[in-house]
């Protein structure tokens, strides 16, 4: 016997969509003037609506657009009406071609690769895309219950009526499954192993039991899931084979080039400054690309001219942390200086995503401190900052 699940039951996000010829709405605009990180389908509101009203491709099952509008959605482009659509992903074309044309099989989506690099992001934005609603998430921790990937139960009503439908309270997949919706589950291997393969049955025979009602969940039509994975943290739990064979694995890679990397920090630091009202980022470009380039160089190993080799901190060292670094350096040039990223703005933040282990990390940031930066034609004033810092 199958079963719907009522929306109702759970209650959904409020969403307030911009009009189709509104300009894109800033991150405060969006969700309301309360709202400090709008979902993506509010951020960008009136973009998936010009793209909407410009769609004539065909769309798989309760699609919101063709795939080829949720790709140019993510990657940027300019519409026939003039409506320009901001990147959301910088990075190989075909990378999200083939994510996107997963979410239009029967097979789930498996976005995987080191911290940093926007699997969170890439996945938020395709559920915006595809379903119009990126909210339906799992969010994998070491304590996820079974529950948050099948359903729970209104303790209240099963005690006083035992189990039924208005006891059960379905879990974000369930929804999904029953509304023909995506589903997201973030950090995928930290879920213990036992949690993940309940996955299996649902990613393989899209249909979930519910075996104290005697019911079962089936999934619609245009039902499908993305999950997020790394293995760089410690305490992962590896997906089995039997789970990994139901995803369509693809590996975000990090960003190919320095310019690719400023221009990715860049766009999402103004994006979160504006939200914050801080200062425009073209005043501090330059801080930005000496951010990313000592990241970079620390990351690899070796310096951008590939004359000196370095030793790797423990760390990450990834473009999210870079990100997390000038937002924060642009908060101190804005509430403790005249405005302007500086130096002495990014020397703590790079100094606490660097040393991570304080040992050998801070004999490897002081050596490349003396025998790169401090060489280095035009770093002085960098050098001087983190050296101030690191005493």
């Amino acid at each position: 016997m199958s079963v719907s699940v009522d929306p109702t039951s759970v209650e959904p996000s409020q969403h307030h969509p911009a009009p189709a010829n509104a300009d894109a709405p800033s991150a405060t605009e969006a969700g309301g003037p309360d709202a400090l990180r709008p979902h993506a389908e509010d951020a960008f509101a009136a973009e998936l609506a010009a793209l909407a009203a410009q769609d004539d491709r065909p769309r798989p099952a309760r699609w919101k657009l063709s795939p080829w509008a949720v790709a140019t959605y993510l990657l940027g482009g300019t519409l026939p009406d003039g409506t320009v659509v901001t990147p959301k992903y910088v990075g190989p074309r075909r990378i999200v071609e083939v994510a996107v044309t997963t979410l239009a099989t029967d097979r789930a989506l498996l976005l995987l690769g080191v911290p940093g690099t926007a699997k969170t992001w890439v996945s938020e934005h395709l559920a915006a895309a595809v379903s119009g609603d990126s909210t339906l998430l799992v969010q994998g921790t070491a304590g996820t219950p079974e529950e948050a990937i099948r359903y729970g139960w209104n303790y209240a009503q099963l005690l006083a009526h035992g189990p039924s439908r208005d006891a059960l309270v379905p879990s974000p997949v369930m929804r999904a499954m029953a509304e023909g919706m995506t589903a997201r589950v973030e950090e995928l291997t930290r879920i213990p192993a036992d949690v993940q393969d309940t996955l299996i049955t649902i990613l393989s025979e899209k249909t979930l039991p519910i075996p104290e009602l005697g019911e079962e969940v089936q999934a619609v039509r245009g039902f499908n899931l993305i999950a997020t994975a790394n293995d760089r943290d410690r305490g992962v739990n590896d997906l089995s084979s039997a789970l990994r064979r139901r995803f369509n694995t693809v590996v975000l890679p990090l960003p190919e080039s320095p310019e690719a990397e400023v221009d990715i920090v860049s766009r999402r630091v103004d994006q979160i400054g504006r939200s914050l009202d801080l200062p425009a980022v073209p005043e501090g470009i330059d801080e930005i690309r000496r951010v990313v380039t000592v990241f970079r160089e620390l990351r690899d190993g070796v310096t951008t001219d590939g004359r000196t080799k370095l030793k790797s901190p423990s760390g990450t060292l990834s473009t999210a942390e870079a990100i997390s670094v000038v937002t924060n350096g642009l908060a101190l040039a804005a509430h403790f200086g005249d405005g302007v990223l500086r130096a002495g703005d990014v020397a703590a933040g790079i100094l606490g995503a660097v040393v991570r282990d304080p040992a050998a990390d801070r004999v490897i940031w002081q050596e490349y401190l003396e025998t790169v930066v401090r060489e280095r034609d035009g770093w002085k004033d960098f050098y001087r900052a983190c050296r101030e810092v690191s005493a």
